[in-house]
């Protein structure tokens, strides 16, 4: 399988400002590290037919006790072997994240995150090949019930085409975790 890989010049320069932005932070204060929490989601799910997995790491910095906001990256697989319609799909995707989480009450986790997402996809049938490498942008809007480090909630990609997607839905469900 072929994997293409293109950096979007505007995500490029997106992190580089920010990287920048939190090493001139860390120069003018020490504490700078202490309001930085890791997390992020590990995922693997299969099936007879099917299989999908995903690695994304992320970090956040807490600003005050109700804002953070952070950067992501994501790798992921998934195939599907349908026999039966002598049909195969691999998709192979790669990105970066933007998020941002308010915190108006302590149970209340609303966020907002932009991500970014190259996709590199081989659809087999009989004796045809299909194969797709484009960029897909989701805007994800969602609210999680909040304890202690973790949130349990559900978020909306309000970017989401059904024929591009690498959701199934525009509705996902998620379990965030930062230390």
């Amino acid at each position: 399988m072929k994997v293409n890989f293109y950096i979007n010049p505007k995500i490029l320069v997106l992190v580089l400002i920010i990287l920048f932005s939190l090493q001139k932070s860390y120069s003018q204060d020490n504490s700078f590290w202490s309001n930085v929490r890791f997390g992020g989601n590990l995922g693997i799910g299969f099936s007879n037919d099917t299989f999908n997995a995903v690695v994304a790491p992320s970090a956040i910095y807490e600003f005050n006790k109700w804002f953070s906001a952070g950067l992501g990256v994501s790798f992921g697989y998934s195939s599907f072997d349908n026999k039966r319609l002598n049909q195969k799909i691999n998709s192979t995707n790669y990105g970066a994240s933007i998020i941002t989480l308010l915190n108006p009450f302590p149970k209340l986790q609303i966020s907002a995150e932009f991500e970014e997402m190259g996709v590199s996809r081989n659809i087999k049938f009989s004796d045809k090949k299909i194969t797709e490498d484009y960029w897909y942008p989701a805007l994800f809007i969602g609210a999680g019930y909040r304890v202690g480090f973790m949130a349990l909630g559900i978020k909306y990609d309000v970017l989401y085409d059904d024929k591009k997607s690498i959701y199934g839905s525009a509705y996902t469900p998620f379990l965030r975790v930062y230390f």
